[in-house]
């Protein structure tokens, strides 16, 4: 498959078809949306692509996040960034906004951009796309995917570390009953995070009752659904541990709204440690994922497939650490 192929079946000529995959606007936009059709449809990458990404380096990268509305991903960018100007390298930025159905319309457009490598941030992960990237020799790093292979690496969280800090920090302020408000489920980090949650309260001798497991989606609003399913309980649980700092927030939020205080209801331990954290009132003790260690690993990660794309990857590591402020205190006697 040719760029004349591509412009037979679109039924225009090979300089429209260049002209679509260079962003000029001379073609007229219906035309150019059949184009970019048959090209999708096709999975074409044009042939001066493939050659770069064969024999040459773009100082670029790609990266993928899932949603750019949640203030860990913009933090995770501006580190991210920050590193490939300080090496003279570009990055080209998309987002999967949680549907799966784009990731592969990413990874063409991340293919066609000749990028050196792919960080991708995304939970939502399909084999197709990844055999797409390895096919075409572009090395692709994921975040806690946990699977490592050729031209494959991986960047896995240590979550019980810092989770088994927030627990014992719970366990040493009295509480007993401790709630888990999730992630979205189904996705694989949602799995790291609560198999974390149930190690550190096992390690602390503390019970897991299922009734104060919820399943949120990392957004406030989880956060706050799941915490109005909680005060429907007849034991109500005395500390929360959240999935991530925006349930936390959405888990503030409700027990507000029951005219309730934090600490002195109700302890509330978020997860990421994102700016507003330490904004909000009170201030969230939670969990350190760092953003600046984060992008550091997957820069490392990327840079370690070097000139040799197809070398086995291998898996890296971040260490998370409790950070202690004023949402957390002695669990109520009653």
């Amino acid at each position: 498959m040719n760029m004349r192929d591509i412009a037979k079946l679109a039924g225009v000529s090979s300089a429209t078809v260049s002209n679509v995959i260079n962003g000029s606007n001379v073609v007229r936009p219906e035309t150019a949306e059949r184009v970019r059709k048959v090209i999708e449809e096709t999975r074409f990458v044009p042939n001066g692509s493939a050659a770069t990404l064969k024999y040459g380096r773009s100082s670029s990268y790609g990266l993928i996040i899932p949603d750019i509305t949640n203030p860990f991903f913009p933090e995770f960018i501006r580190s991210f960034e920050g590193i490939l100007v300080n090496n003279n390298q570009d990055m080209f930025l998309a987002t999967t906004d949680l549907h799966v159905s784009r990731m592969q319309q990413t990874i063409r457009r991340m293919l066609i951009r000749q990028v050196d490598g792919v960080a991708l941030l995304a939970a939502e992960i399909e084999t197709e796309p990844i055999e797409a990237l390895i096919h075409h020799r572009v090395p692709l790093v994921t975040m806690d995917r946990r699977v490592v292979g050729q031209g494959l690496s991986d960047v896995m969280i240590d979550y019980l570390i810092g989770m088994r800090e927030a627990i014992q920090h719970l366990h040493g302020l009295g509480h007993r009953r401790i709630a888990y408000i999730g992630g979205s489920s189904g996705l694989t980090i949602s799995d790291h995070r609560i198999n974390a949650f149930h190690q550190a309260m096992n390690d602390s001798g503390l019970e897991v009752r299922p009734e104060y497991i919820r399943s949120g989606n990392y957004r406030i609003s989880g956060g706050e659904s799941c915490m109005e399913e909680l005060f429907g309980l007849t034991e109500r649980p005395t500390a929360i541990m959240c999935t991530n700092d925006l349930t936390a927030i959405g888990a503030l939020r409700v027990i507000r709204r029951h005219n309730l205080a934090v600490p002195e209801d109700y302890s509330v331990v978020g997860f990421d440690d994102i700016e507003m954290s330490d904004i909000i009132q009170p201030p969230l003790t939670t969990v350190r994922l760092s953003r600046q260690d984060l992008a550091r690993e997957f820069y490392v990660a990327l840079s370690d497939f070097g000139k040799d794309p197809h070398v086995t990857g291998r898996e890296y590591r971040v260490a998370t650490s409790l950070v202690q402020r004023a949402s957390t205190g002695p669990a109520r006697s009653n």
